[in-house]
């Protein structure tokens, strides 16, 4: 390796990528070229980048395994930031591999560390955790220790571990500041900011008051019957019943707990459920069957009763009207869009399927709600065709971590 890629690869580990493109922007050996394309990555270029490192890739010789693993392992990063959540991950473990079993380990764990953050964005906990657990107890070097730490943090605020989340910040901050890397010391730094930014929206008889993270993992973790809009669940005593596949008896649950500790009559159940102005017997009939599901779900956590009038919610052993009894968990933002915009969120420009793959949709029914964005102003759409690409302005004020699909269940 001659001298003017070492000079550029140290001025890549240091962050610095215009001093770098110095040194090898006219040449085009494959070493070049793959320093050049990991330069414009960090420069936000990552179009030009990923066929540069396409290029280097196809440059190096089969005997240049190494090489071409490393070529691998950035065309992942890149393929990352450019929310291409459908590129090759196999192809990343099977370059993770052939580093590890050339000694390259820095490399490797850079691979893994990857591998992490894909699932992550996938909703994919369970394998995040499993990818990022191979990276325990390795003596990484600080800007992957710092990234190790950053994924860490957000799994364990996925579980509303904010405990676990603050000490990997804090390790992670360390990190970061050792390296000396102004962008990844800034984004420590945001991470941070969101445990005191609201998660949520408390809804009870005194009125709604925001939440942060920590303070709804203990409205969770207390007695109360929490009735969960942000991940369409019923928690109580550290129980969680999940009807997100539910979303009829969801938003029954949800006007009752809205209601609490008052009943709500059978016509306004029906208008805001059923979205029929006026009902008759049908909707009534409906509405008993409906609520007759909703009882036999719920029955482990709580009491659906019938009055006079209609129907009320209360905690299961919970004597009539006791205060602290029944919450409502709002999200943050108003309407059905809201994992939509927790994805947008982190600022990157996501194409429509990797936003239908990360939530679980259909490409379809993500067109639809990017388009009532798009008609309010709250998106926008970047290039055309099969390059277009959907930014949203960062959402500043409050956190949308509870909103990002993939939450776990309460243990």
């Amino acid at each position: 390796m001659d001298s003017l890629i070492n000079a550029a690869a140290r001025a890549l580990a240091q962050g610095d990528a215009l001093e770098a493109l110095k040194q090898v922007a006219l040449r085009g050996d494959p070493p070049a070229l793959a320093l050049r394309g990991i330069a414009l990555a960090q420069l936000g270029e990552h179009a030009r980048a990923r066929m540069l490192l396409r290029r280097a890739e196809r440059g190096f010789g089969a005997h240049e395994a190494v090489a071409r693993a490393r070529c691998v392992v950035a065309q992942a990063e890149v393929a990352l930031a450019l929310r291409d959540l459908q590129a090759a991950p196999p192809a990343l473990a099977r370059a993770a591999q052939t580093l590890q079993a050339r000694g390259d380990m820095a490399n490797a764990w850079h691979a893994h560390a990857i591998e992490a953050r894909h699932l992550l964005l996938l909703g994919r906990l369970d394998e995040a955790q499993a990818a990022l657990a191979r990276l325990n107890g390795q003596a990484l070097p600080p800007v992957l220790g710092a990234l190790a730490e950053l994924t860490a943090a957000e799994l364990a605020l996925r579980a509303l571990n904010v405990e676990e989340a603050a000490a990997a910040l804090a390790r992670a901050l360390r990190a970061a500041q050792k390296a000396q890397v102004p962008a990844l010391l800034a984004e420590v730094l945001d991470a941070q900011a969101l445990l005191q930014r609201p998660a949520a929206r408390c809804l009870g008889p005194d009125g709604e008051s925001p939440l942060r993270l920590d303070e709804v993992a203990a409205l969770l973790a207390g007695p109360a019957l929490v009735v969960d809009a942000c991940r369409h669940r019923l928690c109580a005593r550290g129980r969680a019943l999940d009807l997100s596949r539910r979303p009829v008896l969801f938003a029954l649950l949800r006007a009752l707990a809205r209601a609490w500790p008052h009943d709500v009559p059978r016509e306004a159940l029906i208008a805001e459920v059923f979205r029929q102005r006026e009902s008759d017997e049908t909707h009534r009939a409906r509405l008993r069957v409906e609520m007759g599901r909703l009882r036999r779900l719920v029955a482990p956590l709580a009491q659906v009763r019938a009055t006079d009038r209609g129907y009320a919610l209360q905690a299961l052993h919970a004597p009539p009207g006791q205060a602290d009894t029944v919450r409502l968990l709002l999200p943050p933002l108003d309407g059905d869009s809201g994992a939509l915009l927790a994805l947008l969120a982190d600022g990157a420009a996501w194409s429509t399927s990797a936003l239908a793959q990360a939530l679980g949709e259909s490409q379809r029914q993500v067109q639809r709600a990017l388009a009532e964005l798009h008609a309010e102003g709250r998106v926008r759409a970047v290039g055309l065709a099969r390059a277009r690409r959907w930014v949203a302005p960062p959402l500043t004020g409050f956190t949308t971590l509870l909103l990002l699909p993939g939450a776990p269940p309460i243990a």
